[in-house]
């Protein structure tokens, strides 16, 4: 069961080894949610999941994100508390594991203030070492209002913050608004997921300037992934010059494929050290790699219909590992889009080097069944 009674000596020493495993950089898929032909959950499916990304190697999970499903708050479902708990308690048993570094644990966190305030103190209760600040709900607020929001949910526990970009409910947030968000000092970490080149730079200028080398930097731009793992983001402050990167990425692209992408990640990261003089995933070049993957993703999260088939696209390749036993979602109208799954099996075949379905094949019954 998990263990939600830290002291206060305990909890201040795993701040710091989550503070130190964000920072060197990790994979952390955000998790999709498991259902049967009802549309209730499908406990046995949503452990295996949580059992696949640890057995993959992911640095961590992210749970009641967009990916799973925000509707999980809604009362005619109740599944956000739950879920949060089935999710805990595997990466309790994850932890368990010898020679493990533990998991980060990422809970979302939306709706206005009261509701974050509670979504936060329920997180924190369960011994979840970030909330990613979702500010959807903040719409039509002054950039004083959304701090505000965001420095009330900081009080409570540390928090995740979150670009997400406006095509999927997000909010166009100006570099004004960063550079003040770099100032709360409870921020851990941003996840960038602008899809937007100007609006990227402008946060990792904002968190530079702000003088806040302490929040990690964590890439949600789906569409460019790969470059942002390796792209030196270069600024002058003060005088200095001063170089940030992103350290990994919180996406729902490596809910799919998780080991594959953990392996390129760490591929990457070697790469980095190295001066970019090799990559070792079998392709001599970087940037074909960049475009396998910018390929996938736009099929995955049908970016040809603005996005309307993202979570279904995650579930068919989920479905047709043995993972989930259909598509579905809490709401009947969220189904792939037409040719969407043709483009899956287009993308399977042309890129065999980014599916682990060999993986999950030797392991998806122990998961299933453990």
């Amino acid at each position: 069961m998990p263990r939600f009674d830290l002291s206060a000596s305990e909890t201040a020493h795993m701040k710091k080894k989550i503070k130190r495993i964000l920072d060197r950089g990790v994979a952390i898929p955000a998790c999709p949610l498991a259902l049967n032909r009802n549309r209730k959950l499908d406990e046995r499916r949503q452990r295996a999941l949580f059992r696949y990304y640890a057995a993959a190697g992911a640095g961590g999970l992210a749970v009641g994100v967009h990916t799973t499903q925000f509707a999980i708050r809604d009362k005619e479902h109740g599944l956000f508390e739950p879920v949060l708990r089935l999710a805990a308690e595997e990466m309790d048993r994850a932890d368990a594991g010898k020679g493990r570094q533990p998991l980060v644990r990422v809970g979302g966190v939306c709706g206005r203030t009261k509701q974050a305030v509670a979504e936060a103190q329920l997180l924190a209760g369960m011994d979840y070492h970030a909330g990613l600040m979702n500010l959807g709900a903040m719409r039509g607020c002054d950039e004083r209002e959304i701090l505000a929001h965001c420095r009330a949910v900081a009080e409570v526990m540390p928090v995740f913050g979150f670009y997400l970009q406006p095509a999927v409910g997000g909010l166009e947030l100006p570099y004004s608004f960063w550079r003040r968000f770099a100032e709360i000092e409870n921020v851990a970490a941003i996840k960038i997921a602008a899809f937007n080149r100007y609006q990227t730079i402008d946060v990792i200028r904002a968190v530079t300037e702000a003088g806040r080398n302490d929040i990690a930097l964590y890439t949600g731009n789906d569409d460019n992934i790969v470059v942002d793992l390796l792209t030196p983001h270069k600024f002058v402050v003060d005088g200095r010059k001063v170089t940030r990167r992103f350290a990994g990425g919180l996406l729902g692209h490596w809910a799919v494929w998780t080991k594959r992408a953990v392996e390129w990640l760490e591929a990457l990261k070697e790469s980095r050290a190295a001066g970019g003089k090799s990559f070792g995933f079998g392709t001599e070049d970087v940037l074909p790699h960049a475009i396998a993957v910018t390929d996938c993703n736009a099929v995955l999260f049908d970016a040809a219909n603005r996005f309307r088939g993202c979570i279904p696209g995650l579930h068919e390749v989920l479905r047709r590992q043995g993972l989930l036993a259909g598509t579905w979602c809490l709401d009947p109208a969220e189904v792939l889009s037409p040719g969407q799954k043709k483009e899956i099996d287009r993308i399977h075949a042309a890129y065999p080097q980014l599916n682990d379905d060999a993986f999950v094949a030797e392991h998806r019954d122990a998961w299933l069944n453990g």
